[in-house]
């Protein structure tokens, strides 16, 4: 039985809290956002927020435990949304629609754009994010480099 059926679905979203880190690590690695190669560790998550991003988590109020995240990072232009993702155990119970909605509350408050990224193979999150309004770019391709050596 999932723990989303054992309990009452009461949750919480809140800010994240340097004392959530433990926590969201383990949401990340079940949602698989956690790469290695992201180089994604709390002192990043405090600059970003420092630099006027935030990160939104949901909270299983019943144990403490962190469920979902929701990542929004500032460049001065535009805000990312990343490491959007619900515990599997949480899925499918409208509450990525919730954490969604609280995210692009924050971010329509702010007056600026947002943009995000999401596997071509993730049909669920695809269909959420268009949902709400998202649009893919059809002509453009994402090249990065992720360490200069």
């Amino acid at each position: 039985m999932k723990k989303a059926e054992q309990n009452s679905l009461s949750t919480v979203i809140r800010d994240y809290r340097e004392s959530d880190y433990a926590s969201l690590m383990q949401l990340w690695n079940e949602t698989e956002l956690a790469q290695p190669e992201r180089k994604d560790d709390a002192v990043v998550i405090k600059r970003c927020n420092d630099m006027g991003g935030r990160l939104l988590v949901m909270e299983d109020v019943a144990n403490g435990e962190i469920i979902g995240s929701s990542w929004m990072t500032w460049d001065g232009r535009r805000i990312y949304l990343h490491h959007f993702g619900i515990h599997p155990d949480w899925q499918n119970l409208g509450l990525g629609t919730k954490l969604a909605e609280a995210s692009l509350e924050w971010i329509s408050s702010t007056g600026q754009q947002v943009k995000m990224e999401v596997h071509k193979e993730n049909k669920a999150a695809i269909q959420l994010y268009k949902k709400l309004g998202f649009f893919a770019f059809k002509d453009y391709d994402l090249y990065m480099i992720r360490e200069f050596t």
